[in-house]
């Protein structure tokens, strides 16, 4: 495996702005929320207490359906009668009897995103910060179009849990993944969702939020300055796109929120360290951050630890390792819950494609810590994983300027098969 782990930026503000780091100087921090995978959706109570209606329980038995979660579909329409419920229960007998088990050892290809361009023009207007937009990030067509296209080729949002769990001895132990035939499973991402200070002005969204129904959005600030609430980076989009092809996904699955923390997350200047400056502002960023990511774990996200300093977790010294982690445990951890997952800045792996010792220093740290799953970044492959002792390990593809403008002119060819990225590739990107 080949770990992009240093794709130089063309200006050091680059450097410490995409690649998220303050160097890890000030950094010494944590782990941070629970991981476990949307869980099973039954119909809510009515207000007031009262039991769902039938036809509530049935549109929401039929939405889990849809999502092959057979055995909880079965669980909600119990007892209703009726021929659309006597259809439905015959629906997930039938379909699920045709379900196919996916391939333990088979591995998972894992697509990753940065922060969405809203607006090309903002973004890519010429200034010291174009280049590191050009390569790292894409726009909202490029990553619809890359959506719509793995949707349509059959491919299927599950959780990297959804393949692998710890048994009660700590050992990573194959979990039986069973998928309608023909169906592909893929895990997605989005690296610091942060939305950073260095971002601010350059047609990128702010911030995520609860809108007056409770559902996550973003808020938006166009070149006139006017705020716009709505679907403008990869969390809202995906949610939208969801609600209109359930069949995308496995149980509710969404993806992966990889969180630093010097800059705060989801838009909110929630780190004590940092903006502890005026306690008022700091309680009230981090009620809301905590708000929103409550929110969306109970709606199929996950969230990972991407360290709190975006550090070189196999460069760093031990000692900046062990306080990174603690002040993630501390400023992110506290807000987003336990997490088993981590992410690894850079694709910056502490091993090359051995497995992990178990008596490595560096690895123990990180178990004792909690995390069980690891990714890293590989452009050369569209799909590597490991599972081996007390964890999963997979590789994750970037979708970005980079790869798509390589595949594009014919220089790599690993996304050939999946995806057309002349035809992705947006034109109001630099040179097109």
């Amino acid at each position: 495996m080949r770990a992009l782990t240093r794709r130089t930026l063309t200006t050091s503000l680059m450097v410490a702005a995409l690649a998220g780091c303050t160097d890890g100087s000030g950094s010494d921090p944590g782990s941070g929320s629970d991981a476990g995978g949307a869980s099973d959706s039954t119909a809510a109570p009515a207000a007031g207490g009262a039991a769902p209606d039938p036809a509530a329980k049935l549109a929401t038995a039929t939405r889990q359906a849809d999502q092959f979660d057979y055995d909880a579909a079965l669980d909600t329409v119990e007892g209703v009668d009726g021929k659309d419920a006597e259809d439905l229960r015959t629906r997930c007998h039938e379909e699920k009897d045709a379900l196919v088990p996916w391939p333990e050892d088979e591995p998972v290809s894992h697509l990753f995103f940065h922060s969405l361009i809203v607006d090309p023009s903002r973004a890519f207007d010429g200034d010291d910060k174009q280049q590191g937009y050009d390569d790292y990030m894409c726009t909202i067509p490029e990553f619809t179009a890359v959506i719509e296209r793995m949707h349509e080729d059959g491919y299927l949002l599950i959780s990297p849990h959804d393949l692998a769990e710890p048994a009660e001895d700590g050992t990573m132990r194959p979990r039986e993944l069973l998928l309608p035939e023909g169906r592909t499973p893929l895990v997605l991402s989005q690296d610091d969702v942060s939305y950073y200070e260095y971002m601010d002005g350059d047609g990128f969204a702010a911030d995520l939020h609860l809108d007056a129904d409770g559902a996550v959005r973003n808020r938006y600030v166009d070149a006139d300055g006017t705020e716009h609430e709505g679907a403008y980076d990869m969390v809202p989009l995906l949610d939208d796109y969801l609600e209109e092809n359930p069949g995308f996904s496995y149980r509710g699955r969404k993806g992966i929120i990889a969180l630093t923390g010097y800059n705060g997350i989801l838009g909110y200047r929630s780190s004590p360290r940092e903006y502890g400056e005026d306690p008022d502002a700091l309680s009230a960023a981090r009620d809301s951050a905590a708000e929103v990511a409550g929110a969306l774990t109970d709606s199929g996200w996950e969230i990972a630890s991407h360290t709190w300093g975006h550090i070189d977790m196999g460069e760093k010294p031990l000692e900046k390792v062990d306080a990174d982690l603690q002040r993630w445990d501390e400023e992110v951890g506290t807000l987003v819950g336990d997490t088993d997952l981590l992410i690894y800045p850079f694709g910056a792996d502490i091993a090359g494609p051995e497995q992990y010792e178990e008596g490595d220093v560096r690895y123990r740290r990180l178990r004792d810590h909690g995390f069980s799953y690891f990714f890293t970044v590989d452009g050369s492959t569209l799909a590597w994983q490991q599972r081996h002792g007390e964890y999963l390990r997979q590789a994750r593809m970037n979708i970005d300027g980079i790869r798509l403008r390589a595949t594009a002119a014919g220089e790599e060819h690993v996304l050939d098969p999946v995806l057309d990225a002349g035809a992705i590739l947006d034109p109001a990107r630099p040179g097109l």
